[in-house]
């Protein structure tokens, strides 16, 4: 995401979070480079989200939008700040016009984030039932 963020959605990479892999140092022919080794050392999925967000942002954020229960944790750490917060979750409820996952899916599930959301007031937006159009060519 951090190669792209910046041109497809004006989001410069330093604020960009995700998953990240070991990089070392050395020196190739005289010149220094940075290598890319075959070691994950940030997972950012579940629990690893807030951590991320802490260890590359180093702030709480005041919004968080998810659209699984891997985003469950990230809205908790979200709503636990002062002030005001928002926290929202997308429903992938269209499989005509998107892909539909929901509480039975196997991949990109929403259960528990979703009995929090309704528990605590957080805000869910149900793409087939709230959405006139998914994608801008519609």
């Amino acid at each position: 995401m951090r190669v792209f963020s910046e041109q497809v959605y004006g989001i410069p990479p330093e604020r960009v979070v995700g998953s990240v892999g070991e990089t070392k140092f050395e020196m190739r022919n005289g010149k220094p480079v940075l290598m890319k080794l075959p070691k994950v050392i940030h997972i950012d999925d579940k629990a690893g989200k807030p951590v991320g967000i802490h260890r590359f942002i180093g702030r709480r954020p005041v919004l968080a939008f998810g659209n699984s229960d891997g985003d469950q944790q990230m809205l908790q750490w979200t709503a636990a700040g002062d002030g005001a917060r928002f926290m929202g979750l997308v429903r992938h409820t269209d499989a005509t016009r998107e892909w539909a996952y929901d509480r039975q899916s196997s991949i990109g599930r929403l259960d528990k984030a979703l009995d929090e959301a309704n528990a605590k007031g957080w805000t869910v937006v149900d793409m087939k039932r709230d959405w006139k159009k998914i994608y801008a060519s519609e």
